[in-house]
């Protein structure tokens, strides 16, 4: 996984991949995972899901999955209808194209994992206002 590039990977699970890369750089071979990274990997795995986060951090998902179920993590599911750390947005301000641009490419996610790409080429920003709600539905 050296030199893979990080598109569409949120910023903390990257820094966690970029952690395991450091460790297994100077690792020994036969070394065992440190309970620190286990432990950061399962709390990514609580926010993204374990098997983004497997394939993320180069681990075995069934490893992943029964540390995560061990430490009691709630799983994305369970932590959306638990209640929410941070509030949902309402609103969000797409910043101004520049001059000329008339392609973007929008990515979403809701908390349930749900995520939708758009890949539009030639439209105003009202339109991809406009075809995002149309697309996405409106959120309860």
């Amino acid at each position: 996984m050296a030199g893979r590039k990080a598109v569409g990977i949120p910023v903390p699970l990257e820094r966690t991949r970029e952690q395991f890369e450091r460790w297994r750089k100077t690792r020994r071979r036969g070394t065992r995972i440190p309970n620190r990274l286990w432990h950061a990997a399962v709390e990514m795995a609580g926010h993204y899901g374990v098997n983004r986060t497997a394939g993320t951090l180069g681990l075995d998902y069934y490893a992943l999955k029964k540390r995560a179920q061990q430490e009691k993590v709630p799983s994305r599911r369970a932590a959306k209808s638990a209640g929410r750390k941070h509030p949902v947005p309402t609103f969000v301000e797409l910043p101004a194209a520049p001059a000329g641009a008339t392609e973007c490419v929008i990515e979403m996610e809701k908390a349930s994992g749900t995520k939708m790409r758009v890949h539009l080429k030639g439209v105003a920003a009202a339109d991809v206002v406009s075809v995002s709600r149309s697309l996405w539905g409106a959120e309860s």
